[in-house]
């Protein structure tokens, strides 16, 4: 077996910000700003010793060239920068991609992290689909399902329950223990408001067959990270959360036109991710997996190993998925209760995945072993995901 990435690299600086409805006056950048400051000073630096930069900028569409206005706009001058076009699954990526950057002697410390800005009052028309290749434009524009991904999602909740029986009383226990993480977490926009099955499976539809309670709600917020090689995390102020291996999977770009809509990549990428760590499911003791809608979770759970396909509605309700459960699953309360904000609701997961390993996550710390943590990113419809193993010791 070639040599690989296992364990010469850790994430040695966190960083993020209370995710909130609603961001006035304040723009992606100064909130991707303070949150990289912050993770700057976790780990001990200054942001002159950041010579490695990968940034994504979310949802918003100003263009390329995001790495010179951040660099411009923070004082930092890298010596290597590059983007990660993942969407949702962009956090777990970046670490993949900078473990591999500092490795090759291109940089030393490497910022990494994404931010959203809303602003609620101000409502605007959203701007027409514009110029389309020609399957959206022909079936997905005048034909297509609800606004946002809540259609698309909401199909492969269809499918999975007319495969599996996967109703909503199977789907509402995710939310549930999530929620109960949340309400652990004070961080969490969801902190202070417990859920019951009952509340889920009453809630609103917003897409047939999902629930108000089974989507994430879109916040502003942002999150980042520092990754430095594995000689030089030993000597840092926290303990290191070394990346053990990885993978990011593509496997379509349009829902509507390419195989089993239940199947997402993850599986490519935890296939890659366990590989390299030399790892299965079963050494996992953590769980920080990409949760948009609670159908998310499952079919990650199906793919990337935990269970069977079309088993994982009765799983969850075979396991407690609170931090205190024998499954701990997204502890901070995942971007169903912590939140999402955009795509740095994926960074968040990788955040959380540190503190656990570092042991300072106060409240909703996992009691038991969290020595290894599995981590997944999602990117638009089951388009692209990536998977992450993270250990407490390089050498596990």
């Amino acid at each position: 077996m070639p040599e690989t990435m296992r364990g010469k690299a850790a994430i040695v600086g966190i960083g993020e910000l209370k995710p909130a409805r609603s961001s006035p006056g304040r723009t992606g950048m100064s909130l991707l700003a303070e949150a990289a400051y912050m993770a700057i000073q976790d780990a001990g630096l200054t942001k002159a010793d950041i010579d490695g930069m990968i940034l994504e900028e979310g949802m918003a569409p100003t263009g390329s060239g995001y790495n010179p206005r951040m660099a411009e706009y923070m004082g930092i001058f890298p010596t290597f920068a590059t983007g990660c076009d993942a969407q949702g699954a962009a956090g777990v990526t970046m670490a993949l991609q900078a473990a591999a950057y500092v490795n090759a002697g291109l940089a030393n410390y490497v910022l990494c992290g994404m931010s959203a800005a809303i602003d609620t009052s101000r409502r605007e028309r959203p701007a027409g689909p514009g110029r389309q290749d020609t399957s959206s434009s022909e079936f997905q524009v005048p034909f297509g399902p609800t606004v946002a991904a809540n259609g698309w999602y909401a199909m492969i909740a269809k499918r999975h329950e007319m495969l599996y029986g996967t109703t909503v009383e199977k789907r509402a226990k995710v939310s549930v223990d999530l929620r109960y993480n949340a309400n652990h977490n004070p961080m969490a926009i969801w902190y202070d408001r417990p859920i019951t099955v009952e509340d889920v499976v009453n809630s609103r539809i917003v897409a047939d067959p999902l629930h108000l309670l089974e989507c994430v709600m879109p916040c502003a917020g942002a999150a980042a990270f520092i990754v430095a090689r594995a000689d030089v995390a030993r000597n840092m102020p926290h303990k290191p959360a070394y990346i053990l291996g990885g993978g990011l999977g593509v496997m379509r770009s349009n829902l509507t036109h390419i195989g089993e809509i239940t199947v997402c990549p993850v599986g490519k990428a935890a296939e890659q991710a366990f590989r390299l760590s030399e790892m299965t499911p079963k050494d996992v003791q953590v769980m920080e997996i990409y949760d948009s809608f609670t159908i998310t979770v499952l079919c990650e759970l199906e793919e990337s190993g935990f269970c069977e396909k079309g088993e994982a509605g009765d799983w969850v309700q075979e396991h407690d998925l609170t931090f205190k459960g024998d499954h701990p699953l997204n502890t901070h309360g995942g971007q169903l209760s912590y939140g999402q904000a955009s795509t740095a609701g994926g960074c968040a997961q990788v955040t959380e995945a540190v503190r656990q390993i570092r042991r300072d996550a106060g409240e909703h710390q996992v009691p038991g072993p969290t020595d290894v943590v599995y981590v997944t990113g999602s990117g638009g419809s089951f388009s692209q995901q990536a998977a992450m193993l993270l250990g407490s010791d390089a050498t596990l």
